[in-house]
């Protein structure tokens, strides 16, 4: 996964998991009814407006809260390719990568970025570009160890893949 495509979806700052999943859905087995409430202060029926590739931009601190993997299983259930945001809380960020969901952390980046925006990602060379306005950003390529993750879709599956080689 060298380059990233994806429409872009816009959240503010501190974003926390209960506005990705709200606690009162959080008691069902059922993925998709968690999935039909996601972010359903922000965006009404976001779910049906989501589609497989789409891009979250988001201000600072997002998926702060409490550390509930749900958070990540929606995002992933919808398509969400890659989580970009002016910062990423700790525990929400290494769940991503576990979970198989690329993420950055670029300050300042969501003020430069709006709703319905084509972003081009270059996980290899650490550049996003906002096809849209023109502008780039820097990040920190990823590492093999965390592209391995992503491409297997995550630690779990990574490890069963050891494991399974053994």
């Amino acid at each position: 996964m060298e380059h990233i495509r994806g429409k872009v979806w816009t959240f503010g700052d501190k974003v926390d998991t209960d506005l990705i999943v709200p606690h009162a859905y959080l008691t069902t087995d059922d993925p998709q009814v968690q999935v039909q409430h996601a972010f359903e202060s922000i965006y009404e029926k976001f779910y049906e407006k989501v589609t497989p590739g789409d891009i979250i931009v988001a201000g600072i601190n997002f998926g702060a809260g409490s550390s509930r993997e749900e958070a990540v299983y929606v995002l992933k259930e919808m398509g969400i390719s890659i989580i970009i945001a002016d910062s990423i809380a700790r525990i929400f960020y290494r769940n991503l990568i576990n979970l198989g969901i690329l993420a950055i952390g670029i300050p300042g980046v969501s003020e430069h970025v709006k709703n319905g925006d084509i972003l081009i990602v270059d996980t290899m060379n650490g550049i996003v570009t906002n096809t849209s306005n023109k502008k780039k950003f820097k990040f920190q390529p990823f590492s093999d160890q965390i592209l391995t993750l992503i491409n297997e879709g995550g630690a779990i599956p990574h490890l069963r893949k050891q494991l399974r080689k053994h």
